[in-house]
């Protein structure tokens, strides 16, 4: 604790963002360059290294927050990236796209705003690499064991970096062009630029790891084949089998799942396309769904020029301190009103002037889909719901439409490519892959992991989940693993 009356004297402080106007001219991060190293000893001295850290219980991968606070406020940066590596294989990703459980459970935010625990993080992370302490670390030995990886978001990627590293002969399979699942086509650049992805992918690549682009398992290569050629497989391909919206004019011209919307967007800024062909340049556009992929849809939108954005919300609008009776610290508060730089963006330029906050419509359901003679949609009808989700009489309403994205969530793996059935993988009753507390499926040698067993969740809890079956599959192989297991497969966050 380098400075025991830090969290008296200083206030909290964030990475500031880039002028609205100027960044939704362009697709690169949000935040000020440069501008976070200046601030950030001092936002480390506010830890107060408590003596029960409860964001080490907040965070799943069990980071060593007040560890590397220290280190930081002391300007020892190599200890604080050796302390940050040790729990968490990609803190950059983490330090930009995680929504902090860690920061709901630090002891200061009871009363005060909590240690920008995630500033902190990308800080070290970033610093790591600029000044070279994050070496690819190939195996002194090889073990003789192969495994076969199936995704390449962060749960295939930390599976399969903590495998190579124990000695392990690893393959990763992703049925796209390119690696990193969500992180690579879901996330938009302005959250996270993909250069950053890509210095990890180089890192493993040194240390041993294969990849196989362009590769969808059950499809492309039969599922049993895979099987027979490994001694282990990890099913890691995520839950992106999305949910509907099962209401008149669904299927309209012009009303997308938001998963079809963002990755063309994306692929925009890989190059590939000059244009998207959804793109949203001079439409009016309206997202179904609250949570974060919305949000993105949202900021997404906003740049490629839409005439109005208005984002739905079924939600009431939450509040702007924490329910403690509902969501008492140290649980993660999901009810909370939060203003993304996405919402910071649309409220600054009034993308939706009939919005209740920033872009968004709260407690709104929709009713249906109208269209035009060609058959695309031209409105959206809604209306205000109660707390649970009953129609409130007069309160329909009528929204321009001429591109809808549903952001609605997803429920599952997608099973379209043949893996589960091939397999003849066990399910749960929700669509997710069945698993033992060993993260084992029903099929001898075959593990599941990340968001196709746990169901959607955060980036953090996924390279959790990736550590986790890593430590799983080297002890299925060797009979014993010293890898580091942060997680159980029924574990759950902090809730009452």
């Amino acid at each position: 604790m380098a400075d025991p009356k830090g969290f008296m004297t200083t206030p909290r402080q964030d990475w500031p963002r880039r002028p609205v106007e100027e960044r939704v001219r362009d697709w690169n991060e949000v935040y000020v360059p440069g501008a976070l190293l200046p601030i950030i000893g001092k936002q480390a001295d506010r830890c107060m290294d408590c003596g029960i850290p409860f964001c080490h219980e907040a965070c799943p991968l069990g980071n060593l927050i007040p560890e590397w606070n220290d280190l930081v406020s002391r300007e020892d940066w190599r200890a604080a990236a050796d302390r940050l590596h040790a729990t968490n294989n990609f803190p950059e990703f983490t330090g930009r796209l995680c929504p902090a459980p860690c920061e709901a459970g630090c002891v200061l935010a009871i009363n005060q705003p909590a240690v920008t625990i995630k500033n902190v993080e990308c800080a070290i992370a970033d610093r790591a690499w600029e000044e070279g302490f994050a070496p690819p670390r190939p195996p002194e030995r090889l073990s003789g064991k192969t495994v076969a990886v199936i995704g390449s978001g962060p749960t295939g990627l930390a599976a399969a970096q903590q495998l190579t590293r124990a000695g392990h002969t690893v393959a990763v399979y992703e049925r796209d062009d390119r690696l990193g699942g969500l992180m690579r086509y879901g996330i938009p650049a302005f959250k996270m630029e993909k250069h950053h992805l890509e210095r990890r992918l180089e890192q493993m690549r040194a240390e041993g790891t294969k990849f196989r682009t362009s590769t969808a398992v059950g499809r492309d290569i039969g599922a049993d084949e895979l099987r027979t050629r490994y001694d282990a497989v990890v099913i890691a391909t995520g839950a992106t089998a999305w949910r509907e919206l099962p209401v008149s004019g669904r299927g309209l011209t012009g009303v997308h799942q938001a998963m079809e919307y963002l990755p063309l967007a994306n692929r925009v800024c890989e190059g590939d396309l000059e244009t998207s062909p959804l793109s949203a340049a001079g439409k009016h556009v309206v997202i179904v769904g609250g949570g974060d992929t919305g949000a993105d849809c949202l900021g997404t939108a906003v740049r490629e020029g839409a005439a109005s954005v208005t984002q739905l919300d079924i939600y009431a609008l939450p509040g702007a301190e924490r329910d403690e009776d509902t969501e008492p610290w140290p649980t993660y508060p999901v009810r909370l009103y939060r203003l993304s730089a996405a919402h910071e963006e649309a409220r600054d330029l009034r993308t939706a002037p009939v919005a209740d906050a920033d872009a968004r419509l709260f407690a709104a359901s929709t009713l249906r889909f109208d269209g035009d003679a060609e058959g695309h949609v031209r409105s959206l009808h809604l209306v205000e719901v109660d707390a649970r989700r009953r129609p409130v009489d007069g309160t329909g309403r009528t929204l321009p439409a001429d591109l809808v994205l549903l952001a609605l969530g997803f429920t599952g793996p997608d099973r379209q490519d043949g893996l589960v059935d091939q397999l003849g993988l066990e399910l749960e009753p929700r669509g997710t892959i069945a698993r033992d507390a060993a993260f084992a499926t029903n099929v001898p040698g075959v593990f599941a992991a990340g968001d196709a067993a746990r169901g959607q969740s955060l980036i953090v809890w996924a390279i959790a989940e990736g550590r986790a079956v890593a430590a799983a599959v080297d002890r299925h192989l060797t009979g014993s693993s010293t890898l580091p297991a942060p997680i159980g497969p029924y574990d759950r966050p902090m809730a009452v």
